[in-house]
């Protein structure tokens, strides 16, 4: 049984992934294998685009496809071999993963290896180079104090008011509960790698 030997590079970072797997496995495999690579999830939308050498995307071959894709008869990953699209010794693939959040890569075909090694399970990772971004972004919670984390600011000397001014007695206000809505007045406010890693050249 052939292998095919694809480099899987992300579009716009540094690094990439050497993966080994069966010319009669599915797209299914190779995108699971993807992210087994490099530690992501794998279970969200996701498509390959056969390309060309400028990498713009043909046919498309997709894992969870909606009624609109399955009415236009689009190609599902689990019923497609990779053969069946390998064409040339340095096919091309345009591939984003999660469509919701897309993160795009490029595979290409290096190297056909025309006998399986049996000590080997196949889809297999033989090469890495550099560390994947993050999966998704991260939000960090507001700095304590500062106007987003749902407490009033505090207010020097110079900017409190004189309540008494106004026969105000700060004694008689109000004092608000932890968990309670804080209303701030109107008023002016503040705005609120991979790594580089040497290539197999074939």
């Amino acid at each position: 049984m052939a292998i095919y030997r694809f480099k899987v590079a992300f579009e716009d970072y540094d690094g990439f992934r050497h993966i080994d797997i069966r010319s009669n496995q599915t797209f299914e495999d190779l995108h699971y294998a993807i992210h087994q690579s490099i530690g992501y999830k794998a279970d969200y939308p996701s498509s390959f685009y056969v390309s060309n050498d400028q990498w713009h995307k043909g046919e498309e071959i997709t894992i969870f496809p909606n009624e609109k894709k399955k009415a236009a008869g689009v190609r599902q990953m689990k019923e497609t071999k990779l053969s069946r699209f390998i064409d040339d010794p340095h096919q091309k693939f345009y591939y984003t993963f999660n469509f919701d959040r897309p993160l795009d890569f490029h595979v290409e075909l290096i190297q056909i290896i025309m006998d399986e090694d049996p000590n080997i399970e196949y889809p297999h990772c033989v090469k890495s180079s550099g560390e994947a971004p993050r999966q998704f972004a991260v939000t960090l919670p507001p700095e304590p104090g500062s106007d987003l984390d749902g407490e009033e600011p505090d207010l020097d000397d110079e900017n409190k008011m004189d309540l008494e001014e106004f026969g105000i007695d700060e004694g008689d206000q109000d004092t608000q509960s932890d968990g309670d809505d804080v209303e701030i007045p109107d008023g002016d406010g503040t705005d609120i790698d991979f790594e580089d890693g040497d290539e197999d050249e074939y």
